[in-house]
C-alpha cells in the first residue's frame, strides 16, 4: 500500500501527563513526534480533588501553537483522549461551573449501595454491561444530586473531559461514543443514553449532550484558535476518546485469538468482539463492555496497574530517594520470588496517603512477610500484577470457544522489561509488546480512516506493526508460578 504523506495532531492526556504529538503516515509506515508535554495533577478545591481544566486547555494551545508555529504543510486533523469517566458541568452560557472532581476523589464512597436501593445492581449491569467501580459516572452524579451545595442544578450541559476539549476548540458539544460508555449511563445494545437509569436517581437529561462515534467530524477550530495558534481550518475529528479505545485500535495485529493489556497507570485487560458480552458469568466476574472504534466492544477487565509502583516511588521520595528504576529493577531480580503477594485491587491502594506503608499494612492483615527493602516492595507489586493479569486471563478464557493465544501489552507499561517477563511467566503464552505510545497511534489511524488516507482499522493495525519493533516473551518457570497463584487466590 502507498499513502500520500499526511499529518495528524494527536493530544493525549492521561491522569499524570498530557503530550500533543504530530503523526505522519507515509506509504505503510506512522511516525511520531512529541511536540509538547505538561504535568497533570490534582489540586485542591474546598474539600475535593479536581482537575485544572483551564490549565490543561492552555498547554493543548501551547502543543498547537508550537506546531502552527513550524508551519507544517498537510495537517488533516486534530483528535483528542483522555481517560474516562469524569466530566464538566457548563451553565446556560456555556460558562465552566467548577473544575471537574477528579475520580480518586472520595466523594462517592458508600454511594453504590445506595444507588441499588433505588435500581438494582443486576438490572444496571443488565442495560450497560459496566464493571461496577464507585467513581463511574453514575455514581459521581448521583454524589451531585445528593448534595444541594453542587452546581447540578445550574448545569444546562455535562461533558466528559475530552469532549470538553473538543467543545473548547470547534464550539460544538458532543459526547463521543467510546468515552460516554465509561460512564454506566449508556445503554450497551442501542449505543444511546439509558433513560431508565438516568432518570431513576434524578439526573437531568437535558444536561446530556448527543453521543456521536468515532470516525465523524466534529468541526472545524475556531477563529479565536486559529489566531493563538497559527493553525489553519483543521478539522477536529471524534477518534476513541477514551485512551483506551485508541490503545486498543493501535494493537498491530489481525490474527484471531489475542487479548490486550493497555498497560500504565490502570491495567485494562480485554478482548475485542462485536456485540457486548453481557450474562451472569460477566456480571459475576466483573468484567466490562466498554465502547470501541470501528462498531466493536471492548470486552474487558479494568483492574489497578502501575500506579501502586508509581505512588510507591513518590512516598520514597519524600524521604529522599531519587528515581532510579535501573537500580530499583536490579534489587527486585535478587529479591526472593513470591515473598509477598498483594491483591492490586483492594480498595486500601486506591489512593492512600502512603503506598508502602498501605502494602505493610495488608501484608500484616494477610499473616505475610513484610518487605524490607524497596527491592522487595517492586518483587511484591510486579509479581501480583502478573498474577492478577493471570485470573482475568483464566476468566475470560472460560467464556471462550478457543481460548487466548497471544496477550498483546501496549502503552507505557510495556516499557517495564520484568513486568512483562512476569506476565509471560503467569499466564502461560507468549507476550508481545508494543507500541509504547498505543494511544497516540491509535488516535492518529482513526483521523487518517476518517480522512479517508486509511481503508480500515485492519490495515492501520498492519502499519503499525510495519513502522515498530515488537518485542516477544515466552514463559518460564510455569510451575512455580502455579503455585504462587494458587496462593493469589486466597487474597482475590
Amino acid at each position: 500500500m502507498k499513502i500520500e504523506e499526511s499529518n495528524f495532531i494527536a493530544v493525549d492526556i492521561g491522569a499524570g501527563s498530557g503530550r500533543v504529538i504530530l503523526g505522519t503516515l507515509k506509504n505503510d509506515m506512522i511516525q511520531l513526534k512529541e511536540i509538547h508535554r505538561f504535568e497533570n495533577h490534582f489540586i485542591k478545591e474546598n474539600t475535593h480533588i479536581c482537575w485544572n481544566l483551564n490549565y490543561l486547555f492552555s498547554e493543548l494551545v501551547k502543543g498547537l501553537t508550537k506546531i502552527g508555529e513550524k508551519h507544517i504543510k498537510n495537517i488533516l486533523g486534530i483528535g483528542i483522549d483522555t481517560w474516562g469517566v469524569d466530566y464538566a458541568l457548563f451553565d446556560k452560557n456555556d460558562n465552566l461551573l467548577n473544575n471537574p472532581i477528579a475520580y480518586r476523589d472520595s466523594r462517592t464512597n458508600g454511594l453504590m449501595e445506595e444507588v441499588f436501593e433505588i435500581i438494582p445492581k443486576e438490572k444496571i449491569y443488565e442495560k450497560t454491561g459496566i464493571q461496577f467501580m464507585q467513581f463511574n459516572t453514575l455514581f459521581q452524579l448521583y454524589s451531585e444530586i445528593k448534595n444541594v451545595d453542587t452546581n447540578i442544578n445550574k448545569a444546562e450541559s455535562m461533558l466528559f473531559i475530552p469532549d470538553v476539549f473538543n467543545f473548547l476548540l470547534t464550539g460544538i458539544k458532543k459526547s463521543e461514543y467510546t468515552i460516554a460508555s465509561t460512564s454506566q449511563m449508556l445503554n450497551a445494545y442501542k449505543k444511546k443514553w439509558d433513560f431508565e437509569i438516568i432518570s431513576s436517581v434524578n439526573i437531568p437529561m437535558k444536561i446530556l449532550p448527543e453521543i456521536i462515534f468515532p470516525g465523524n467530524i466534529i468541526g472545524k477550530l475556531k477563529r479565536e484558535i486559529r489566531t493563538k495558534t497559527k493553525l489553519d481550518e483543521i478539522e477536529v475529528v471524534a477518534i476513541g476518546s477514551h485512551d483506551t479505545a485508541s490503545a486498543v485500535a493501535a494493537v498491530p495485529t489481525v490474527k484471531k485469538n489475542w487479548a490486550y493489556l493497555s498497560s500504565g497507570t490502570w491495567s485494562l485487560i480485554g478482548i475485542e468482539v462485536s456485540q457486548p458480552i453481557i450474562n451472569d458469568t460477566s456480571y459475576k466476574n466483573g468484567f466490562t463492555n466498554e465502547g470501541g472504534v470501528n462498531g466493536t466492544i471492548r470486552y474487558l477487565k479494568n483492574t489497578m496497574g502501575l500506579w501502586i509502583l508509581e505512588q510507591s516511588i513518590k512516598s520514597w521520595g519524600k524521604n529522599g530517594y531519587k528515581k532510579n528504576y535501573d537500580e530499583l529493577f536490579s534489587q527486585a531480580e535478587q529479591s526472593p520470588a513470591f515473598a509477598s503477594i498483594i491483591n492490586p485491587d483492594d480498595l486500601s491502594f486506591l489512593n492512600p496517603p502512603d503506598m508502602p506503608e498501605a502494602i505493610v499494612n495488608y501484608c500484616k492483615k494477610t499473616n505475610q512477610k513484610i518487605p524490607g527493602t524497596k527491592g522487595e516492595f517492586v518483587r511484591c507489586i510486579l509479581e501480583s500484577l502478573a498474577l492478577k493479569y493471570k485470573h482475568i486471563i483464566e476468566k475470560l478464557n472460560e467464556q471462550l470457544d478457543e481460548k487466548i493465544e497471544i496477550l498483546h501489552i501496549v502503552g507505557g507499561g510495556s516499557r517495564n522489561e520484568m513486568l512483562n517477563q512476569f506476565t509471560a511467566n503467569a499466564v502461560g503464552i507468549p507476550v508481545i509488546t508494543g507500541p509504547v505510545e498505543a494511544t497516540a497511534t491509535g488516535n492518529i489511524l482513526m483521523q487518517a480512516i476518517a480522512k479517508g488516507k486509511i481503508k480500515n482499522i485492519q490495515e492501520g493495525r498492519m502499519i503499525v506493526k510495519n513502522s515498530i519493533l515488537l518485542k516477544k516473551y515466552f514463559p518460564q518457570n510455569i510451575e512455580n508460578w502455579e503455585t504462587a497463584y494458587q496462593t493469589f487466590k486466597n487474597y482475590y
